[in-house]
This record gives C-alpha cells, sequence and structure tokens, in this order.
C-alpha cells in the first residue's frame, strides 16, 4: 500500500467520497468545502496535480474535476479496511474483557443468593431480544472468498465467510459495503423484509447473489439467543428439605447440568409483569422433575434491552416473602454492580 501524508490522504477521501454520492468529476472548490484542513483552492489543486502524476486521480476532460483511478480507489478501500479491522479488534477486545467481567459478576451473584435463601439459585446471562446490526464490512480474503464481519448492538461480533466466482475490484466492493450498511444499520430481524431484501439485491446488480448471502448472513447474526447462558449455585441445598429426598439426586444433576433451566429462564422472560417477580407452584411449571417444588423468578434489566433472569428453586414450603425480598434487592443492585464494574475498568485503563 502507497503511504500517502496525511493531507494527500485527506484530499483523495475527499475526492472519492464525492464521487460516489454525486457520481461527477469533483474540483477544488468542493473539496475545500468537503475537508477540515482549511486550505485555498490553489493549495489544493497542487495537491490534486500531485495525486494525479501519482496515478491516483485523472481528468476525464479538459477543464474538469477530477475522479478517482483504480490506484486510488485501492489506496482509499486498504486504508478503510485497515481502520475498521483495528475497530473490530478493539470490539472483539473489549467484549472479551466486558464478558468476563460479566461472568465473573453473575457466578458472585448467583453464590450470594444461595447463600442468603438456603436454596439453590440460577442466574441467566442477559439476552438481547431485539438484536440491531451496527455495521457490516466485507473484505476479499482472497481469489475464492470473502469475509463478511457483522457487529450488532452490545458489540458482537458474527464473521461469515462467503465464496464468489470472482475476484471484486476495488470499487465494487466498497460500493457493496456503502449499499449493506446504508440499507442494514439499525436494523433488527423484523425489520429484514423481503421488499428491503429486493431492493438490495437489485441495486447490487451482478452481485445481488454475494449481497443475499450477506444478508441471510446477517439476519441469522441478529436472531435473538434462544440458549442464554445460566450459572448456578447452592444445589446442595436441595438436601435441606426432607420432603424433595426423593427426588434430590434428579434435581441436583438437573440443576448441575443445567437441564431444564432454559425452559425456567424463558418461561420468566416471556411471564415478566410489573414488580418483575414470578412464582411458579408444583405443576405450574413444565418439568416432572419440579412438581413437589416452588420457582420464584426475577427479571434484571442492564439496559439496551440487555434482560435476564435470577431464581431460586425450592420446596413447595419456602420463605416465599424472604425469596423475595432477596431477588427484588438483588435485581435492583445488579444494574449498579453492573456500572460499577466498568466505571472500575475505565478508571483503571484511564491510569
Amino acid at each position: 500500500m502507497m503511504d500517502l501524508p496525511e493531507r494527500k490522504m485527506k484530499i483523495l477521501q475527499a475526492i472519492i467520497r464525492n464521487y460516489l454520492e454525486s457520481g461527477e468529476p469533483v474540483g477544488s472548490r468542493t473539496i475545500s468545502k468537503y475537508t477540515d484542513l482549511h486550505l485555498s483552492s490553489a493549495t489544493i489543486r497542487n495537491e490534486m496535480s500531485d495525486l494525479e502524476e501519482m496515478g491516483l486521480i485523472k481528468q476525464p476532460h479538459t477543464s474538469a474535476g477530477r475522479i478517482p483511478t483504480d490506484a486510488g480507489y485501492r489506496i482509499y478501500v486498504d486504508d478503510m479496511l485497515r481502520s475498521e479491522k483495528q475497530e473490530v479488534q478493539d470490539i472483539k477486545d473489549v467484549l472479551i474483557k466486558k464478558q468476563d467481567r460479566l461472568e465473573s459478576l453473575l457466578q458472585q451473584v448467583a453464590k450470594l443468593l444461595a447463600a442468603n435463601t438456603n436454596y439453590p439459585s440460577l442466574i441467566s446471562a442477559p439476552t438481547l431480544k431485539k438484536n440491531k446490526i451496527k455495521f457490516i464490512q466485507l473484505s476479499q480474503i482472497d481469489p475464492q472468498n470473502i469475509l463478511a464481519v457483522i457487529v450488532i448492538e452490545g458489540n458482537l461480533v458474527r464473521n461469515t465467510m462467503i465464496r464468489v466466482d470472482e475476484v471484486l475490484d476495488a470499487k465494487d466492493l466498497l460500493r457493496l459495503n456503502m449499499l449493506l450498511n446504508n440499507s442494514l444499520c439499525g436494523l433488527s430481524v423484523d425489520e429484514i423484509n423481503l421488499g428491503l431484501i429486493a431492493s438490495i439485491k437489485k441495486q447490487a446488480g451482478l452481485h445481488s447473489e454475494i449481497i443475499g448471502r450477506v444478508v441471510d448472513s446477517a439476519a441469522e447474526a441478529i436472531q435473538p439467543d434462544d440458549n442464554p447462558r445460566i450459572y448456578t449455585s447452592g444445589a446442595d441445598n436441595i438436601f435441606r428439605y426432607p420432603e424433595l429426598g426423593d427426588r434430590a439426586g434428579e434435581l441436583i444433576s438437573d440443576f448441575e447440568e443445567k437441564k431444564n433451566l432454559s425452559n425456567i429462564v424463558e418461561e420468566s422472560l416471556q411471564d415478566n409483569n410489573e414488580t418483575g417477580i414470578q412464582v411458579y407452584i408444583g405443576n405450574e411449571m413444565p418439568m416432572a422433575s419440579m412438581k413437589d417444588c416452588s420457582v420464584v423468578t426475577a427479571t434484571y434489566d442492564l439496559g439496551g434491552d440487555m434482560k435476564g433472569t435470577i431464581g431460586v428453586i425450592g420446596p413447595k414450603r419456602m420463605d416465599y416473602d424472604r425469596v423475595v425480598k432477596v431477588l427484588k434487592e438483588i435485581m435492583t443492585q445488579l444494574d449498579t454492580l453492573y456500572k460499577r464494574q466498568g466505571e472500575d475498568e475505565n478508571d483503571g485503563q484511564r491510569e
């Protein structure tokens, strides 16, 4: 990749962006208004002459402005991909740190809940029920493959490899990236309908098949997660209650292996009410192993539609009043604890 001085790079970027928007040759006066360099038209003309000598822009006819050459597009795309590759890596790094922090927090909450109630406890990782696309980036990996990087809200990254029959040039790849992001960014899976997909494919022209596969991958990436991660604690508390003795082994197995617990989480999130507390007694739960139990759950909300379930499982004679009070307190404090961990991490980075 040619290493351009910053000023020339900004002028080249301004020419290409303006040309992509208008389809017309770009003159120095337009660039003087388009960049933040605050240069005179004469200075910009000199820089444009240098770019033309370098083969990055050309003049389609006398007295016209300039348009980018294939080499100019290549410089522009490589710089864009390099910047966005770094952005994606930064997002991944943040995501890993945030995930580790959240996992530790949820494990602590599960232990705290079991210790304060003397019942087995569970807590599910938050899920996004209405994921939205943040941005999409296509990159040509080799002549047969294009990598589609799909970033969704919450900075979750999904990668999909797409096989192609031809190498896309820099101009086509840039236009497909702009088409995808202009059409899909900010949309949830419910908003990506057949009419929108047909419109995007039509605009993609010869590359409609590639676009179709990217849209399918994007829609799959933002599908709600039906299998949230679940953390548990205090399974041996079951032995405190003789009436559960006959089912203790089965209950502990279900609890430690997370069997059926996802059903509790899903039921809780769907039945969420004004108080955020749900109580299921005996046969009200679909699991046969818990027909002699009661389950009390609460729905917590970390903002941005990130919701999860906290719950305890115990005998029908459980201390409902105490359990509900503890759940409400934890539900209130979880958001504060989560935010505090984020602030502590930011403070550490500043130091």
